[in-house]
């Protein structure tokens, strides 16, 4: 329905917006200056100008506006975009008023010392100066508040809450009231410190958490808008659900170094997502030891266009490595990893290599080429289900893969060999689990026969991973629903990919060969109730807008997920959230007799041999919902 009113509403901030000339605003600045030169007259002289100062004021008046409006010419304070007046523009405008201020102090002084008089009292200088000082800028602010005000209407107000009433909360605040194409309101400030709780910033009342839902719930509050940087994650957990309850949106600001040029835009203001719900607090990560191992070396990274992988390139390049061999079987994602590459740096050195871990003669001659020093191994199958119907792809891969990077890295005397394996190779209920297993072994026994130091990190579901059940959320949401979540009692451990990330490199740079690293993967979350807070932050209502569905857990899948097996047990490490694991010791002439005959009934294609024998290398793998319990 077309509103005449918003019609002419728009009309007036349009001509209000594009019809303000340059050449008018020169003028307006130049009647002020008119003005200002006759009231610093007026007040100098008690309003009873002296006939003596009024023979000369011809001359005075025409040598101050010539000097103000040159300087105005000179500074261009008519160029800017009244509407858009800054603080950096009154400061500019300071300036430019107290050289003019200058220049005329400066002829005053030239007329006394030719002529034996002051030309015009100093005191006239000094009073006209603050007159149009007061004048421009009251000016400019006037008019930007009328543009705020015409562009806003009481209809569309949005109430805010901005938890954090430190620097950054200001700066929100500050942005929200002087964006013209918004209509906000804040309310309050919600801040955790005590002193300064029941206190004002800029008339806003500062307010404790605890009276947050009443605030919520009084005021009918549109938005709540977090804007404290490196906020704990139970602290934003905590906001986040108070929030939800209300059904009010929260939204949060970025941290300072992404904000451009320095400056917080409105825009950069993003909607919170459940990635940053399930973020943990900031990894402090030993970055002289990284770098220790990792400067001046040649690292080769496989699956280096996954999520992981590409990770770890990302992270690598700060750490200064002589060159980056990246290996990974995946073209168009391959591409992309070399197109961002391209564009973040040409000083970074780097190959990049198609090809597959499970052909041995492709790898040799990458390992013969770049000579690499450091292997970080996060190439794999991943997908239970796909791996339970495919197990002869996840023994070529993830098993003969493996053995084929750890006896070329023996070979080529490679430093370090980090694996990224999976908690899901403790106690496998799965194929993809067993495979990583077997892989594990295998790379931990070879540190017998090796000067290579053989490292494995595990770890669980990480967010944003090619296949995450987030994504799958997402997008399942997008499209109406339903979200299908496998059981109701199923739970899973997460960790971000960044973090992730790091934790490998750190394990890298402490491990010293045989280790599995087991990381701090938080508390298991239940993922029916990620999905019910999914739908909440995407402002559905779960049941009603979308519905979940249970389906069933797939083939492979187990309840709930471990990092350690019954008979391990870990030790602490000098990192808080990195743990070694013990783990009974296996010979590394079995494992590869083993290994071996696995790859010979590999071609056969005969899934129940396979597993069958998978299930002989690695006696604690249980098959669970899947086709292969009969083997148990």
């Amino acid at each position: 329905m077309h509103c005449k009113h918003c019609s002419d509403r728009l009309d007036i901030m349009n001509i209000f917006r594009k019809n303000i000339p340059r050449w008018l605003i020169f003028c307006i600045d130049s009647l002020m200056v008119i003005y200002s030169v006759i009231l610093a007259y007026l007040l100098r002289f008690d309003f009873h100008i002296p006939p003596s100062e009024l023979s000369r004021f011809h001359i005075v008046f025409l040598i101050v506006v010539s000097v103000r409006l040159l300087s105005f010419v000179l500074g261009k304070t008519y160029a800017g975009i009244i509407q858009h007046s800054s603080t950096e523009d009154s400061v500019r405008m300071l300036v430019i008023i107290f050289l003019g201020s200058m220049t005329m102090g400066l002829i005053n002084l030239i007329s006394y010392f030719t002529k034996g008089f002051y030309l015009l009292p100093f005191s006239i200088i000094l009073i006209e100066s603050i007159t149009v000082v007061f004048s421009l800028i009251t000016f400019r602010i006037l008019v930007k508040m009328a543009y705020m005000e015409i562009g806003k209407s009481k209809k569309d107000l949005q109430k805010v809450l901005i938890f954090g009433a430190g620097e950054a909360g200001i700066i929100t605040k500050n942005v929200l009231s002087s964006d013209p194409g918004t209509n906000y309101q804040v309310v309050a400030f919600i801040d955790d410190d005590k002193k300064k709780q029941r206190k004002k910033i800029e008339n806003v009342r500062i307010e404790s958490f605890e009276r947050m839902p009443l605030l919520l719930q009084k005021h009918a509050i549109d938005t709540v808008i977090i804007s404290v940087q490196n906020l704990s994650a139970s602290r934003k957990q905590d906001i986040v659900d108070v929030c939800l309850n209300y059904k009010v949106p929260v939204r949060f600001v970025p941290p300072v170094n992404t904000w451009i040029d320095g400056k917080l835009k409105i825009d950069q203001i993003k909607d919170i997502r459940i990635d940053d719900l399930l973020n943990r607090d900031v990894i402090i990560l030993d970055k002289e030891k990284v770098r220790a191992y990792i400067k001046g070396k040649v690292v080769m990274i496989t699956g280096a266009a996954g999520s992981i992988g590409s990770e770890i390139t990302r992270q690598l390049l700060a750490f200064a490595p002589r060159k980056l061999v990246l290996i990974d079987q995946a073209e168009t994602p391959m591409f992309e990893l070399d197109m961002e590459l391209r564009e973040l740096s040409k000083d970074y050195d780097y190959e990049v290599a198609i090809a597959d871990i499970a052909d041995l003669d492709r790898m040799r001659k990458a390992f013969s080429l770049f000579r690499p020093q450091i292997v970080f191994h996060a190439a794999a199958y991943k997908h239970v289900p796909m791996m339970e119907t495919n197990p002869a792809e996840a023994v070529k891969t993830n098993i003969v893969g493996t053995q084929n990077l750890v006896d070329l890295s023996d070979e080529f005397g490679v430093e370090k060999f980090i694996m990224i394996s999976t908690d899901k190779a403790v106690n496998p209920t799965n194929v993809m689990g067993a495979s990583k297993r077997i892989a594990e072994i295998y790379a931990q026994t070879k540190n017998d026969y090796s000067k290579t130091q053989y490292i494995t990190t595990r770890f669980g579901n990480v967010l944003g991973s090619n296949g995450s059940v987030v994504r799958l959320f997402k997008k399942q949401i997008e499209k109406g629903g339903p979200i299908t979540v496998t059981h109701p009692d199923i739970t899973r451990y997460f960790m971000t990919i960044p973090e992730a990330c790091q934790l490998v490199l750190e394990a890298g740079a402490m491990g010293k060969g045989k280790e599995i690293f087991i990381f701090d993967m938080g508390k298991s979350v239940k993922i029916v109730d990620l999905a019910t807070k999914m739908i909440r932050l995407a402002g559905l209502e779960p049941g009603r807008d979308i519905q979940i569905s249970f389906v069933g857990l797939r083939p492979g899948e187990k309840l709930y997920e471990e990092l350690l097996a019954d008979e391990e047990n870990t030790i602490p490490t000098h990192h808080p959230k990195i743990m070694v694991a013990k783990v009974k010791e296996c010979s590394h002439e079995r494992v590869s007799a083993l290994i071996g005959d696995l790859k010979s009934n590999l071609y056969s294609q005969d899934n129940y041999l396979i597993v069958k024998m998978m299930k002989g290398i690695v006696p604690e793998y249980k098959s669970n919902n899947s086709e292969f319990e009969d083997l148990d």
